[in-house]
């Protein structure tokens, strides 16, 4: 009996220390963490007739997570899931913009909302416990789940007009950031750093808005922790 007893407490000390051995490799190869990036957005018109009359503060919230692809961690594939809070403010000539309004000049307050997938390349010094600096250039796939504007045609608004049809179902864009990260604790990583995304595809249907192309840019600031 004491014979089985030690065996099983050897299998179950071996097993555990594959366990740990385990969670050590997945570990040193994958990084997860948390974000809240306080940003810009900009909605920016390329054609006649849209004027943008203003900027609009936003926000980026989600996860990270970083696949090294190298022992030391100094380039990783850098993606996540994030949620995105944007828009801008957009002023339409006569003849533009969605067929309600624009029989009038109108002024559109754009808000949006996106989940985003970012998908960038990082490069990132490697110290003993101190200061690291890193880089990222790469790509994002969004897709937009709210698209609200409050409207203002001559002495009439309309609020929180409905506009998600009205919208591309997709957009991607270039994304680069560059920042520093720096340890917390035994497995906490702070990471600061500031980001441009600047996107390619027209964010209104032109078909329903008759705008040409309006692209959405943001600029953030990168506020989050590796675990």
């Amino acid at each position: 009996m004491k014979r089985i007893f030690l065996l099983a407490l050897t299998l179950g000390m071996v097993k555990m220390g594959i366990a740990q051995q385990g969670m050590g490799t997945f570990r040193s190869r994958v990084r997860l963490g948390f974000k809240v990036d306080p940003m810009i957005s900009i909605l920016k018109p390329q054609e006649s007739g849209v004027n943008r009359n203003s900027a609009k503060a936003g926000l980026s919230f989600g996860l990270m997570a970083d696949f090294n692809l190298n022992e030391t961690g100094n380039y990783a594939i850098a993606s996540g899931f994030q949620v995105v809070l944007a828009g801008s403010k957009l002023k339409y000539d006569a003849g533009k913009g969605l067929s309600d309004f624009k029989g009038n000049p109108a002024e559109y307050n754009m808000k949006l909302t996106y989940v985003e997938i970012p998908l960038a390349l990082k490069l990132k010094t490697t110290s003993n416990g101190g200061l690291d600096w890193w880089g990222q250039f790469g790509t994002f796939l969004s897709f937009p789940v709210s698209g609200r504007a409050d409207v203002i045609s001559l002495s009439q608004t309309h609020d929180r007009v409905n506009i998600l049809k009205e919208m591309n179902r997709i957009n991607i864009g270039m994304l680069i950031g560059a920042g520093i990260e720096y340890p917390l604790g035994e497995t906490l990583t702070g990471v600061a750093g500031i980001t441009y995304q600047n996107g390619f595809v027209d964010v209104t249907r032109n078909g329903k808005w008759d705008d040409g192309r309006v692209n959405l840019n943001s600029f953030a600031l990168r506020l989050g922790v590796f675990f």
